[in-house]
């Protein structure tokens, strides 16, 4: 397959990178400088075929899948800007001269403006550095986002009920423990009654978060810490030896995330009681569309459970919700998902939001009303295939039930 698409997309890279090479000749006419950049050039395309050709899929060192992100993120995500820049200042040369040719036919085709060089240049390095803020410290920019939201035939003792989500922790995507204690102190200030993880505690391997449990273990609140799995917890994404050691994966994860205080719900649920009072919280296995597997089991989950109660669903998947849980006989009023990660990339202000990754999942971060049910989406706590974060801060999600 690599054999039949390379010539193909050796030959749009070589177009790209003359095409951006334009914009250096076009900005200076030093052969020092034109020859320094395709030294950088073809030396950064060396270390990629050869990081490449090296990678070892399922491999348990994620190192060399974070320097071809970033690579790729850093090198050739701003040289395509570069080249829009370009193609769109080209477009409107030859609009000129077309123009010109009607009007004045003596007039030359019209030269590329150095200033529109200058802008592409620069737009594109703000790109590059932006992906690499992103990595060095984009992905540790954790915030808390607070949402009050309603929940029918909440019982009065539950009224100002504080639940804390996180999600996607992806414990294999980092190296030391010591950088995720800003939030877990961030976790612990904000006094949660109710802590549940929505899924993907790693990329492939159990073994991912030994380094993490006693960090995790130290995650407080009043009434315990709930966890389902999510697609990257069942080791689908690795290489395993056996059938049989692929099966003790999850296993281990379980005991793992138990060590650190975590209650594993897989298609079951757990009661809160207070005053003789109940709130129920669901937990599904992972649900998605595939590729992803469908091992959720909301009728399951939900068996014995009144219509009228007032439950919490966690759902790792978002899709689960408009494909299953809002039309489903449980009334589920509020589900909590993750998954997404906000594709780690994009605008997340007040009013505008927008990331490539809302083309797959309409529903890809906040929360979302259909069929007067909630799903909240949260952004996630760590990063997968590209080792950063631009735009979409990692998230720690608090609840207040009324």
């Amino acid at each position: 397959m690599i054999q039949k698409i390379f010539p193909y997309v050796f030959g749009i890279i070589l177009i790209l990178e003359l095409y951006v090479y334009q914009a250096i000749k076009n900005i200076t006419k030093n052969k020092k400088i034109r020859l320094t950049y395709w030294v950088i050039t073809i030396l950064l395309y060396g270390i990629i075929i050869t990081l490449m050709l090296t990678f070892e899929k399922g491999s348990r060192d994620q190192t060399k899948v974070h320097w071809l992100a970033a690579l790729f993120t850093m090198f050739l995500v701003p040289k395509v800007l570069i080249a829009i820049i370009l193609l769109l200042g080209d477009i409107f040369r030859v609009a000129e001269y077309t123009l010109q040719r009607f009007t004045k036919p003596a007039k030359t085709f019209p030269e590329r403006r150095k200033f529109l060089s200058l802008t592409a240049l620069g737009l594109g390095a703000a790109l590059s550095y932006s992906f690499l803020d992103g990595m060095v410290w984009g992905k540790y920019r954790y915030f808390v986002r607070n949402i009050k939201v309603k929940i029918p035939n909440l019982p009065k003792s539950f009224k100002g009920y504080k639940v804390l989500q996180i999600s996607d922790v992806h414990s294999g995507s980092f190296s030391d423990p010591a950088k995720l204690q800003y939030a877990i102190d961030m976790i612990n200030e904000q006094n949660a009654d109710l802590i549940l993880f929505t899924g993907d505690m790693v990329n492939a391997y159990a073994e991912e978060f030994v380094p993490f449990v006693r960090l995790f273990s130290t995650i407080k609140s009043k009434d315990g810490k709930l966890a389902v799995l999510g697609n990257h917890d069942y080791g689908g994404y690795g290489t395993w030896k056996s059938q049989a050691e692929h099966d003790q994966n999850i296993p281990k994860l379980i005991e793992l995330e138990k060590q650190a205080g975590f209650d594993m719900l897989r298609n079951e649920f757990r009661i809160i009681e207070k005053n003789g009072e109940k709130l129920y919280i669901v937990g599904v296995e992972n649900w998605g569309l595939p590729p992803f597997p469908q091992y959720g089991d909301l009728d399951k989950a939900t068996q014995g459970i009144p219509s009228d109660a007032a439950k919490i669903l966690m759902s790792h998947d978002p899709t689960h919700f408009d494909e299953i849980v809002k039309k489903h006989p449980s009334n589920i009023h509020l589900t909590l998902s993750g998954h997404t990660h906000g594709m780690q990339f994009g605008l997340d202000l007040k009013n505008i939001k927008w990331s490539p990754v809302q083309y797959k999942y309409p529903k890809w971060a906040d929360l979302y009303e259909s069929m007067g049910k909630y799903l909240y989406v949260n952004r996630g706590f760590g990063v997968i295939g590209y080792p950063g974060r631009v735009g979409v801060k990692p998230e720690i999600t608090v609840f207040e039930l009324s």
